[in-house]
C-alpha cells in the first residue's frame, strides 16, 4: 500500500461521519458542489466521499446539492441559489450547456470561482469562464472503448443509455460506434432509469436483434439491470459486455467474466481535486496550468484487488 492509500485509509474513519451529510462544516472557505444526479443514483456516493474528505483535509466547508429527480432545469435553479448564497467557489457538472451555461456564467460574473467536473468539456468550461475542467472526455473514452472492442472482434452493439437527456451520455455511445467504425443508428436505446424497465428493454432489444455482438452500459444504473437481463436470457458471459464506471455489482461481474471491462473515470478525484485546487488558489494564488483528465482507465479482471476493496466508496 503506497503513501496515498495509507493516508486515505487513515482518514476514512474520520471522514465517514461526514459522508452521510449534505454539508461538512469547517472554519475556512466554503465550496458548493452541484451535480445533475438524481437521488436514486448511488454512483455519486463516491463523489460525495471525495468532497467530504477534501473538505476535512483542507479545513473548508463543503456542500453537496443536486436535483432530486435529475431535472436539469431544477439543477439550473440550484446553481443560481448556490451562487446567491455567496460561496467562495462552485464545483458543478455541465450536463447540458444549453440549460446550465447561463447560471454558471452568471456565477462567474458575480465573482465566484467555478470548476467544471464530470460532464461537459474543457472547451465548454472555458466558454462559461470556469477556472478549469476535471473529468473524463466522454467522447474520447467511448472512442477508446470502441477501438478496444473492435480489436476483440465486435461489429455491432447495444448502448443502454439511462440518461439520454445528458449530451455526455450520448457522446459515450457515439464515440464507441466511431471507434468500431460503424454508424450508431438505432443501436442506442433510451432505457430510462427504472431497473425493471431497463432489464425489460435490454431483453426486448436483444430478442429483436439476436445477432448483436456486444452490450455497452453507461454506469451502474444501466449495468446492474443489464446483468440481470443477460442472466435471464442465458447470455451472461457469452455476449461481449463493457461498461462505463464501477460499482459493487459491476466489479463482481468483471470478476465472474460477465463484464469484460469497466471504464473508470475516477469520480473520487473529480470531487476531491477541485476542493484542493480551489483552496490553494484562494490561499496562495496557485492554479494548475492545464485541465485534469481523471479518466479513462480500463479495469479488467487482472487488476481488481484494490478496485474491489474501494468500489462504490472511492473507486
Amino acid at each position: 500500500m503506497n503513501a496515498f492509500w495509507k493516508t486515505m485509509a487513515a482518514t476514512a474513519v474520520a471522514a465517514s461521519a461526514l459522508m452521510g451529510a449534505t454539508v461538512a462544516q469547517a472554519d475556512g472557505e466554503r465550496y458548493v458542489l452541484v451535480s445533475h444526479a438524481p437521488d436514486s443514483d448511488s454512483w455519486w456516493n463516491t463523489i460525495k466521499n471525495g468532497l467530504a474528505l477534501a473538505g476535512e483535509q483542507m479545513g473548508v466547508t463543503v456542500e453537496y446539492r443536486n436535483p432530486p429527480t435529475g431535472d436539469l432545469a431544477d439543477m439550473a435553479r440550484i446553481i443560481e441559489q448556490a451562487a446567491a448564497s455567496g460561496p467562495d467557489g462552485i464545483i458543478t457538472t455541465l450536463a447540458d450547456p444549453d440549460v446550465l451555461s447561463g447560471p454558471i456564467s452568471a456565477a462567474v460574473d458575480a465573482g465566484i470561482d467555478v470548476i467544471i467536473i464530470n460532464s461537459g468539456t474543457p472547451e465548454q468550461a472555458r466558454e462559461v469562464g470556469a477556472l478549469m475542467y476535471v473529468g473524463q472526455p466522454e467522447y474520447d473514452a467511448g472512442y477508446a472503448a470502441g477501438l478496444r472492442a473492435a480489436g476483440d472482434g465486435v461489429g455491432s452493439f447495444l448502448c443502454v443509455n439511462h440518461y439520454i437527456n445528458s449530451p455526455s451520455s450520448t457522446q459515450r455511445c457515439q464515440g464507441f460506434a466511431d471507434g468500431l467504425g460503424i454508424d450508431l443508428g438505432n443501436q442506442m436505446i433510451d432505457s430510462g432509469q427504472d431497473p425493471s424497465e431497463i432489464q425489460n428493454r435490454v431483453m426486448a432489444y436483444l430478442n429483436a436483434n439476436p445477432d448483436t455482438d456486444a452490450v455497452l452500459t453507461l454506469g451502474p444504473t444501466s449495468a446492474d439491470p443489464t446483468i440481470l437481463a443477460l442472466e435471464e436470457m442465458g447470455l451472461a458471459g457469452d455476449i461481449y459486455f463493457g461498461t462505463f464506471d464501477l460499482g459493487d455489482n459491476i466489479v463482481q461481474a468483471i470478476r465472474d467474466g460477465v463484464i469484460q471491462w469497466g471504464i473508470d473515470q475516477q469520480p473520487y478525484l473529480q470531487a476531491y481535486l477541485p476542493v484542493i485546487v480551489m483552496a490553494n488558489y484562494h490561499r496562495f494564488g496557485v492554479l494548475p496550468g492545464n485541465n485534469i483528465n481523471s479518466g479513462p482507465g480500463f479495469v479488467t479482471a487482472d487488476g481488481l484487488e484494490m478496485v474491489e476493496q474501494f468500489a462504490g466508496e472511492y473507486r
